[in-house]
């Protein structure tokens, strides 16, 4: 059996994702299960804040106008994707992150007051001694149908990839809507976090060695040639 890889993360992540499954040779189709719409939000004064936390492309991507009174802000990034997204904006980008973004927050050095700008599903973040942290929330994921992908999944050969918690829990649902037996269905998520909130039941549940998409894709290419060399 051969395995086929489906993204389902939305856009613009969903077509990264897709041109590196092209460069790894990968067979992978893409559906967004999820679209980005911008909050509005209130920002706080800037005068106060000595650094932007970031961990997303989202949030600079649909951050709106408040954007431009922060432009002076260093950014401390999740991973080179977010940070390509500042550099874009006319941000400079302090730090770029590669096993989460606790890790970069843990690596800033104190004293200092940094604005995290997030989506509505964020995961909880710790400061360490000596940093302090505000958030805003200036986007959401709104959900979309699972519809064209059904006949991949009905045929037992598709390997799914989950980049968000609140994608795997919404793709379950929709699994079960269709009547798409999940063991039939194979997934490789982001993290374990992730591969949680899928729940229970499917073919086989894979996370990533670290929290960032080379992993992922890593780990997608190494099921699918396990795959074929069977």
């Amino acid at each position: 059996m051969s395995l086929h890889c489906l993204a389902l993360r939305p856009e613009p992540g969903l077509s990264a994702t897709l041109e590196k499954a092209r460069t790894l040779g990968l067979a992978m189709t893409g559906l967004a299960l999820s679209e980005i719409h911008a909050i509005a939000w209130e920002c706080p004064e800037p005068a106060g804040i000595d650094g932007l936390l970031i961990g997303s492309a989202n949030a600079i991507l649909h951050g709106g106008d408040n954007l431009a009174r922060l432009e002076g802000k260093p950014v401390y990034a999740v991973g080179e994707a977010t940070a390509a997204a500042a550099r874009a904006a006319g941000f400079t980008v302090a730090m770029t992150g590669s096993g989460g973004l606790q890790g970069v927050l843990d690596a800033i050095a104190p004293a200092c007051h940094l604005l995290r700008i997030a989506g509505e599903e964020h995961v909880p973040l710790t400061p360490p001694a000596g940093v302090s942290l505000a958030e805003v929330i200036a986007y959401r994921s709104c959900t979309l149908p699972l519809d064209p992908a059904a006949p991949l999944l009905a045929s037992g050969e598709a390997l799914v990839l989950l980049h968000s918690a609140a994608t795997a829990a919404h793709f379950a649902a929709e699994c079960d809507r269709l009547g798409l037996a999940r063991g039939a269905i194979a997934l490789a998520a982001l993290g374990p976090r992730i591969a949680a909130a899928a729940g229970a039941g499917w073919a086989g549940v894979h996370a990533a060695a670290r929290p960032d998409e080379a992993n992922l894709m890593q780990l997608a290419f190494d099921l699918c040639s396990a795959t074929r060399s069977t």
